[in-house]
């Protein structure tokens, strides 16, 4: 499961942030000053932080300083729109920048990104005889080439990314549409349909009535 640590001082924000991580099977910790929230990414093991800066004890800066070296992505989360602090954040390490108010799927979305160029996504998936090269973009079962059209090839490397995880439709829009994409969601089914006949995911890959899709991994009975 992908932890994330939330480095964040109010509280109703963090609890939010949380709730809608919880939606997509991602696990979240909260932390509510700058210093514990320090203490925690060093000693925690987290696939990527969302950091305020304007936090008590220590600036999301000066964690973003203390913290280099656990080596884990951090998406700064703020109210501040002045483009010097973005560009310091950036400078410090930071993946991304988002700017509060904002939306939960776009949210997502950004973190799917970081996720997506980090370690967490790795340039091979194997998955019981299929065999997705993610760089060289090719998918094989059974050691044979499945063709498969662009879409497709997203489709099913963002399940083998999630695997165990309800995806709902309008997720997987965002993570292989982009989260501004306005098409219908039977673009998703159909794009679904193929990948399971293509790569002989029946079994595998359910449907959830009312919600969505999940890969069940090879260990699910």
């Amino acid at each position: 499961m992908i932890s994330i640590l939330i480095i964040e001082d109010d509280v109703n924000i963090a609890k939010m942030i949380k709730a809608t991580l919880s939606i997509v099977g991602y696990s979240g910790t909260c932390r509510y000053d700058g210093r514990s929230g320090a203490e925690e990414a060093m000693k925690g093991s987290y696939d990527l932080i969302l950091l305020d800066i304007m936090l008590p004890e220590m600036n999301g800066f000066e964690v973003m300083e203390s913290i280099k070296s656990c080596g884990t992505p951090v998406i700064f989360l703020t109210a501040m729109q002045d483009v010097a602090d973005k560009v310091k954040g950036l400078r410090l390490g930071a993946e991304d920048y988002i700017v509060k108010p904002f939306e939960a799927l776009e949210l997502l979305a950004r973190i799917d990104v970081v996720l997506r160029r980090s370690e967490k996504t790795r340039d091979t998936i194997t998955y019981g005889d299929l065999t997705a090269d993610i760089g060289r973009h090719i998918i094989t079962l059974a050691g044979k080439q499945v063709q498969l059209t662009p879409k497709e090839f997203d489709v099913i490397v963002y399940f083998l990314q999630h695997q165990d995880i309800a995806v709902t439709r309008e997720r997987l829009l965002s993570a292989v549409w982009g989260y501004e994409f306005e098409g219908e969601s039977r673009t998703v089914d159909i794009h679904v349909q193929q990948v399971r006949r293509k790569l002989g995911l029946k079994d595998k890959l359910i449907t959830i009535p009312k919600l969505g899709y999940r890969l069940e991994s090879q260990n699910s009975v």
